[in-house]
């Protein structure tokens, strides 16, 4: 294996674990959101988000933490950033923009073949 392909594999390595802290991410949002925190008021039961807070707080900050470490990388347009950010911010957003990441994916493996 030449010193490129194993810096596209590792590329394509580290955005499948983005794509995968996506949507962990995504998930943990949505259940703390629509099931956690409306138990919590509907129907008194405080743990749900005594529980769920901190698991979804820590999928952000591993989400954060994966998509710095991804964009150091380079070849990241400043908006893509700014919408993997954003995304994590609303709910279903990290789980859309999972495409945006499949597409990334995509266009560096064909590259890769390209260049065999």
């Amino acid at each position: 294996m030449s010193r490129n392909e194993a810096i596209q594999a590792a590329e394509l390595a580290q955005l499948r674990r983005l794509r995968l802290a996506a949507l962990v991410e995504g998930v943990t949002l949505v259940l703390l959101l629509l099931i956690a925190v409306p138990a919590k008021h509907l129907f008194g039961l405080a743990a749900a988000t005594k529980v769920m807070g901190p698991v979804h707080g820590l999928a952000f900050v591993g989400y954060a933490w994966m998509l710095l470490a991804t964009v150091a990388g380079g070849s990241w347009r400043p908006g893509e950033i700014l919408r993997l950010m954003a995304a994590a911010f609303v709910p279903f957003g990290a789980i859309l923009s999972t495409g945006l990441l499949q597409r990334k994916e995509a266009a560096l493996a064909a590259a890769g073949r390209n260049q065999v």
